[in-house]
């Protein structure tokens, strides 16, 4: 088995090998997984912290070996909580990281480099919205998982992330985890609420706050009204989501 880390700010995990393939998801700076297809030009990865699975451009990657990778996966967990965060060189130049960036590992990246803005993890559950609504307005994009540009399911992923909760990837991965909750009154800031299409199949999640309000990404990370039938936006007037679920992951 080959291993790697990502080098650099954010990278696009895409669907098949090539640059015009759809883009899936991305790999943050610092983020470990494993080699599991090696090309010439790209790489099939399996990513450490949720398992997903995709192609790397090999420019975009940097391999190394196991021991330094399992050495930083029993490290202490520390994540960029900035929207921005700079990386000191040694020459003095500067690199930016975005929130979420794994920054346990840049000291093995960059040689007297300096993070500011970090956090470790088990932090509590008071925290989600908090993190939350540091992202709004941060603008929609398919696969996104940054401040530059996040999906629904980024957007959940990485606010639990900065609580040290492990969140998969997809929405209808994360509607497998954690306990369903009948009614949104039993519902507390911080649980999650997923949406289904006409086909039944989940496509869309939020973060549940409170009077009734969620904060989601759909066009940009915003605030919207929660009832029964789903989520209603006020300046359509009209439900843009059907409810299907609400679980509680902590």
């Amino acid at each position: 088995m080959r291993y790697g880390i990502c080098p650099i700010s954010i990278a696009p995990l895409r669907k098949e090998a090539a640059d015009t393939s759809e883009m899936v998801s991305q790999v943050l700076y610092g983020e470990l997984f494993k080699i599991i297809e090696p090309r010439k030009k790209w790489s099939k990865i399996r990513l450490a912290h949720d398992k997903y699975e995709g192609w790397l451009d090999n420019k975009q990657l940097l391999e190394i070996d196991a021991e330094d990778y399992h050495n930083l996966l029993k490290s202490p967990i520390v994540y960029a909580t900035d929207l921005l965060a700079h990386i000191t060189h040694a020459d003095q130049t500067l690199s930016t990281v975005t929130m979420g960036a794994y920054v346990s590992s840049a000291p093995f990246l960059q040689d007297n480099s300096m993070i500011t803005g970090t956090t470790s993890e088990g932090q509590s559950k008071s925290k989600l919205i908090e993190n939350a609504l540091l992202l709004l307005n941060a603008p929609y994009l398919w696969g996104g998982r940054s401040p530059l540009g996040i999906d629904c399911s980024g957007f959940t992923q990485l606010v639990y992330r900065l609580n040290g909760i492990h969140l998969l990837r997809d929405a209808s991965q994360q509607a497998t985890q954690g306990e369903v909750l009948s009614f949104i009154e039993e519902s507390e800031p911080g649980d999650l609420a997923f949406f289904d299409n006409n086909e039944g199949q989940i496509t869309h999640v939020g973060l549940i706050m409170s009077d009734n309000y969620i904060i989601h990404a759909h066009g940009k990370v915003r605030i919207d009204r929660l009832d029964q039938s789903g989520i209603f936006n006020v300046e359509k007037h009209t439900h843009t989501h059907k409810l299907r679920v609400i679980k509680k992951i902590i």
